[in-house]
């Protein structure tokens, strides 16, 4: 009897060993098998930020605009309802020669920009304040504008 309790003993202390030992190993293990992240590669694409403005109008009315632009002051981008830099620029020449816009024309409907629409917008309803502001006056009277072009 003495012999299989000291068998028992001997199995049970393997047993035990054999566990603590694995579970160890099984954890290390999977530590060490964690792949590195990649490096990110490097690109020599430029990124191009396409920014629109259209100032309340609809898609079909900036297409009139656009429509206009093209017509009048040299506007050859897409017909495609969104007021980006191109037909900021175009829109630029027209109040450029007839609306005292004295800034760049870079594309950017900036303050000075919505000034000189807001002098044009003058013969479309508007008549609030000549702030470089386009809020909701400024916008229905440009919705007033783009409907009869």
């Amino acid at each position: 009897m003495r012999q299989s309790v000291l068998t028992r003993s001997l199995v049970s202390a393997a047993t035990v060993a054999a566990i603590t030992g694995g579970s160890l190993l099984g954890t290390g293990v999977g530590f060490a098998s964690a792949a590195p992240a990649a490096a990110p590669m490097a690109s020599t694409q430029s990124v191009t930020i396409l920014a629109t403005q259209n100032f309340g109008l609809s898609t079909a009315q900036a297409k009139k605009v656009q429509g206009w632009l093209a017509e009048y002051w040299d506007y050859n981008d897409s017909i495609d309802g969104l007021l980006g830099t191109n037909s900021w620029k175009a829109f630029q020449r027209c109040l450029k020669t007839y609306w005292g816009y004295t800034g760049a024309i870079d594309g950017d409907p900036g303050s000075g920009t919505v000034s000189a629409l807001q002098r044009l917008l003058r013969n479309y309803g508007y008549t609030g304040a000549i702030d470089g502001d386009a809020g909701s006056g400024t916008r229905a009277a440009f919705k007033t504008f783009a409907d009869s072009r």
